[in-house]
């Protein structure tokens, strides 16, 4: 839960006047002592980030198609962003890596499929 920025004002101030330690201060707002902490160094709160995806992610079904056997960095380098986009991108669109049942133990490779489709559509 994110606290307003007047609330931790509040909390700082009365922590200053009072001459509160951090765990009383803590007990009287019922708030974590790490909080009290957090917000004596930053009183601003974070802002998440809502950016959106880079990746059109069309095209990127059509990368899967296309090379199944590729690696995410491969797939990084084509899209032009990191492994850990395409790896979150790809967890979007439930696709998921499995092993060939025809290759041999000694040399095993992955490949990325796509969802089966319900057929009776």
């Amino acid at each position: 839960m994110t606290y307003s920025t007047d609330f931790r004002c509040k909390v700082l101030k009365v922590k200053q006047e009072e001459n509160l330690t951090l765990a009383a201060v803590a007990k009287r707002f019922q708030i974590a002592i790490a909080s009290v902490v957090r917000w004596s160094k930053v009183l601003e709160a974070k802002r998440t980030r809502n950016k959106p995806s880079k990746i059109d992610m069309e095209a990127l079904k059509q990368d899967v198609v296309l090379y199944p056997d590729a690696y995410h960095y491969e797939r990084a380098a084509r899209f032009g962003i990191t492994e850990g986009g395409i790896r979150q991108a790809l967890k979007r669109l439930g696709i998921s890596r499995k092993k060939k049942p025809q290759t041999s133990q000694s040399q095993p490779r992955s490949t990325a499929s796509l969802p089966r489709q319900n057929e009776s559509l």
